[in-house]
């Protein structure tokens, strides 16, 4: 990672789950500056607080929809990594344009500021639900891919990509902390449907392949990283048994609470259409799609789509380790 050595980096949703974490992670290869913007006051505050030892940082306050203002952050800027984004399916369904404006014109923006300042190369970090979407917040994510990989044909300066992935377990909004929440409770614990299947990683994993993903763009493609996948019922049941007994009960008291799917949700995520797969390649880590071909020298991808309902799911076995990877990250 020796790309982030004394350069400006700037992280926007830069106090969210993946931001913050991209921003902690970079700490590490001694980049010259770091800025971190975001429309939410008290985050910044606190993560100030958390990193106020280090003094090449600046906590910005903005919106990605406020183009002016992200021409200030971006000023002498190398990299972006740009994870803003309104998130959230059913917020996302009942407030489509403001998804519109914050995901796909917020995204554009960031384009805009980017070749307008010469960075050097611009990741923006898309999700599993922008495959075939069928809600707001897919769509609005396949349209911020799209724009991105787009712009990489304008300039010959900026390297424009995107990274996707599906659920980060114990990121804000996830499953985990929701479960964790109503387990402190007594339960019950609220599924949709036990059977759902989803692709699932941990943050620092997630930050891990992004900054991989930085160091090794070239320009147009779309990083998609290998995940594992799981039953969201064995999901609710190993946090059960692995939380219920650390706040006073017993696991079997705590029950599971079937209350059907949400609006425009789906049973099962994709990665990778069928489509996409016939450009992609390899890695031990990832598939990469690039329409500019094979400019890695990597094996060609199976030419099949890559969905969480498709392949061998974890087992609660597995799913109770990676649980425990977590808390332990946690340091509980």
């Amino acid at each position: 990672m020796s790309i982030f050595s004394n350069k400006n980096i700037l992280v926007t949703g830069g106090t969210g789950s993946i931001g913050s974490g991209i921003v902690r992670k970079l700490l590490q290869y001694g980049p010259k500056v770091i800025r971190i913007f975001s429309n939410d006051e008290d985050s910044l505050f606190y993560l100030r607080e958390e990193l106020q030892d280090y003094t090449h940082l600046r906590f910005l306050v903005g919106d990605v929809r406020d183009k002016e203002r992200l021409a200030m952050a971006a000023k002498s800027i190398d990299f972006i990594f740009h994870a803003a984004a309104l998130k959230h399916v059913p917020l996302c369904e009942y407030n489509p344009f403001e998804a519109v404006k914050t995901n796909v014109l917020g995204t554009q923006n960031v384009i805009d500021v980017a070749m307008e300042e010469k960075v050097e190369k611009v990741i923006t970090i898309s999700t599993d639900k922008a495959v075939n979407p069928i809600n707001v917040m897919g769509a609005t994510k396949l349209l911020a891919e799209r724009l991105t990989t787009a712009a990489d044909y304008y300039v010959e300066k900026t390297a424009f990509s995107c990274v996707r992935f599906g659920n980060v377990l114990d990121s804000r909004g996830s499953a985990l902390p929701l479960f964790e929440e109503q387990i402190k409770k007594g339960g019950p614990v609220t599924i949709t449907n036990p059977d759902m299947t989803r692709f699932v990683m941990t943050i620092p994993r997630a930050v891990e392949l992004v900054l991989k993903a930085m160091e090794v763009a070239k320009g147009g493609e779309i990083f998609i990283f290998k995940m594992p996948a799981l039953r969201v019922g064995d999901l609710a049941e190993a946090m059960i048994e692995e939380l219920a007994p650390r706040y006073g009960y017993e696991p079997g008291k705590i029950k599971v609470k079937i209350i059907g799917k949400r609006l425009r949700e789906k049973d099962d995520e994709e990665l990778m259409t069928e489509e996409e797969a016939k450009n992609a390649y390899e890695t031990e880590d990832m598939f990469i799609i690039s329409g500019a071909g094979n400019g890695y020298g990597l094996e060609k991808a199976s030419g099949i789509r890559y969905s969480s309902g498709d392949g061998i799911l974890l087992t609660k076995e597995q799913v109770k380790e990676t649980l425990g990877d977590v808390l332990h990250q946690r340091g509980l």
